[in-house]
């Protein structure tokens, strides 16, 4: 009976809203109801923002139960937006009304300035000054990051080139609030050891676009603690480390104690839980991030002794982090305490190995090689996250599929937040703006921002004249070629010298020698690459030399590559490209071929047409034959 009122009142709802009078007939018996109801009808999650505006300037009673700050406005805001709740207390006063428009007016303002970039930057990365409109929005920058959220989460094949740029605004804006966080965490004392928190910012930076937290890190750490206190109490049920509470960190001194700590620590994360050094994969970047630690339980010495080191403090074992060469370690003392201590009074841990102990002869062993008694000390914390950036620096150099370079360009980042005095690393930065052909639209700020960084060097390290000179020649030629660049360049399939192109944009082709998948975005009547080029990829050994048409093609594994037509051949079972560019150049994916976005179909206004010619023949034949 009651959900039967409900119903009606519903249906009522929106019809006063359009009645211009308030004494409608309907009106009465709906204020009349008990004010728990109205709210109930009101909250259901049927009605819009507008109808609850409408309803609320029919008379007084509903105005006062759709007030601002009341709950069917905080109902209209949860509904539309309820990833935001968790930045709200529930014992704040908020003006919910007021934050509807204020989230309202983000959104609309994040997809103009989303929308706007393909044709700003299509051309090229988007530059140092593309992200300039975004830094002067107004409003809460969380509503920004959600409605680009929004974007990345649409359904489907479509928005293809929204969700590429969403994802570019998106990684920028997480970068640089999570930059600031880690530089004003360096300026914590040296006695400020929180090792956890600082690969956290590490991890975060890394993946921006991932939902990585410290409190959920910490959560999930707590978890293994609260293990290792289950296993400890059958050791030693009146263990001091049981007593501790959460937040608690007081240092057991009795080495007995500590080493029954490091029992149960054992067993817990490699009997039980399956902890491992990753020997197989030991040069991947996930083994540094701690989150991907926690997930996949594998990791590399560093990040394995951070997890070890963590755990062992919580439960008041005063481990130290120790950067032996090759091979991240940690020491725990045996010594009394207030006496002289040498590197043999300390027990040396591979938490890589398990957790085995060592001592200095074993850890010589272990890399193979005698090592000065300095090496063996303690660190403090930015000279362990200084180390596990360097890992990721040594592996972003090594990625050879990543175009973008994204890995190298965040380790750089990072190390230079923390040493911006490091004068190879400066230079490596500005090779690789050069390199990535990062120049702005307009202005030339990147173009500054990389003479600045080569003064600077010049400043550091006068002997860096030589290729200082060389990067500033360059980049001074790269101004005088911007200036004299032409508009863009349109081929036309119909135009007599495009005769021989046979294939178009937007197609899934499959490489007859390599057999890789791939979609065009971009053709040439005959290879445009260099005589170097050309010598090096033996295109003269093809029957057909380099006098054919050149496809520019998105390749499955991440890869761009530019592909003669004689090795391309029609996919019969086409399907999506997982290349991260394909939203730079395409709207959508039909399920047979990707559709260009407005600034490649200006640049091939005819190849749409082609495509769909090309789509009716190729498939729809396979499709008959299939029925048949």
């Amino acid at each position: 009976m009651a959900a039967a009122a409900v119903d009606s009142a519903m249906e009522v709802v929106p019809a006063l809203a359009e009645e211009a009078a308030p004494e409608a007939a309907g009106l009465s018996c709906l204020v009349n109801l008990p004010g728990e109801v109205l709210e109930y009808i009101l909250c259901c999650g049927k009605l819009s923002a507008a109808d609850i505006g409408r309803v609320s300037s029919t008379c007084r009673r509903l105005r006062e139960l759709c007030q601002s700050s009341g709950k069917v406005w905080k109902e209209q805001f949860r509904v539309r937006w309820p990833s935001l709740m968790k930045h709200y207390s529930p014992t704040d006063y908020v003006n919910w009304l007021e934050e509807y428009k204020v989230r309202q007016k983000a959104g609309l303002e994040a997809r103009k300035i989303v929308a706007s970039f393909s044709k700003r930057f299509f051309s090229e990365h988007v530059p140092c000054n593309g992200f300039s409109d975004i830094e002067n929005l107004e409003g809460p920058e969380i509503f920004f990051e959600d409605e680009l959220v929004c974007i990345l989460n649409m359904e489907g094949r479509k928005a293809l080139t929204w969700k590429y740029y969403a994802k570019k605004i998106l990684y920028y804006l997480r970068q640089q609030k999570i930059l600031n966080n880690l530089k004003a965490f360096l300026q914590q004392p040296d006695d400020y050891e929180s090792y956890l928190e600082g690969a956290v910012y590490i991890d975060q930076y890394c993946n921006p676009l991932s939902d990585i937290s410290l409190k959920d890190i910490q959560a999930q750490i707590d978890s293994i603690v609260e293990l290792v206190c289950k296993t400890l109490r059958g050791i030693n049920g009146r263990h001091p480390s049981l007593t501790f509470k959460a937040g608690e960190s007081p240092m057991i001194m009795e080495i007995e104690l500590q080493s029954q700590v490091l029992d149960a620590m054992n067993y817990v994360l490699y009997d039980q839980l399956k902890f491992k050094g990753n020997r197989m994969d030991y040069y991947n970047a996930l083994n540094l991030y701690m989150h991907q630690v926690l997930i996949r339980r594998t990791g590399i010495p560093i990040s394995m002794s951070l997890l070890y080191l963590t755990i062992a403090r919580q439960l008041g074992v005063p481990l130290e982090p120790v950067n032996f060469p090759s091979h991240f370690l940690l020491r725990w003392c045996q010594g009394a305490e207030g006496a002289t201590l040498d590197i043999f009074d300390y027990i040396y841990i591979d938490a890589f190995g398990k957790g085995k102990q060592l001592t200095v002869k074993e850890c010589e062993y272990l890399i193979g090689q005698h090592v000065t008694a300095a090496l063996y000390g303690v660190v403090n914390v930015k000279k362990v996250l200084q180390r596990m950036v360097g890992n990721l620096l040594s592996l972003g150099k090594r990625e050879g599929i990543d175009q973008s370079y994204q890995l190298l360009r965040d380790s750089l980042d990072l190390y230079l937040a923390m040493y911006p005095d490091q004068v190879q690393l400066l230079l490596l930065q500005a090779r690789l703006y050069f390199h990535l052909g990062i120049w702005p639209e307009k202005s030339f700020c990147l173009v500054l921002k990389v003479l600045d960084i080569l003064q600077h060097i010049q400043t550091l390290d006068p002997g860096q004249h030589g290729a200082v000179g060389y990067l500033v020649q360059h980049t001074l030629e790269h101004i005088e070629r911007k200036k004299e660049e032409v508009g863009v360049e349109v081929k036309l399939r119909s135009d007599e010298k495009h005769r021989d192109v046979c294939y178009s944009i937007g197609l899934i082709m499959k490489h007859k020698r390599y057999g890789y998948n791939c979609v065009i975005y971009g053709w040439d009547p005959t290879c445009m690459m260099g005589h170097e080029w050309i010598r090096n990829m033996n295109v003269h050994s093809l029957p057909h030399g380099h006098h054919q048409p050149f496809y520019n093609v998105l390749v499955e594994d991440g890869s761009c590559r530019y592909a003669a037509q004689e090795n391309l051949e029609y996919n019969v079972e086409p399907q999506e490209i997982s290349h991260p560019d394909v939203g730079r150049y395409f709207s959508e994916f039909t399920g047979t071929h990707y559709i260009p976005n407005a600034e490649l179909e200006i640049r091939y206004p005819e190849d749409l047409e082609s495509v769909y010619e090309t789509v009716q023949n190729i498939y729809s034949a396979k499709k008959e034959s299939i029925d048949e």
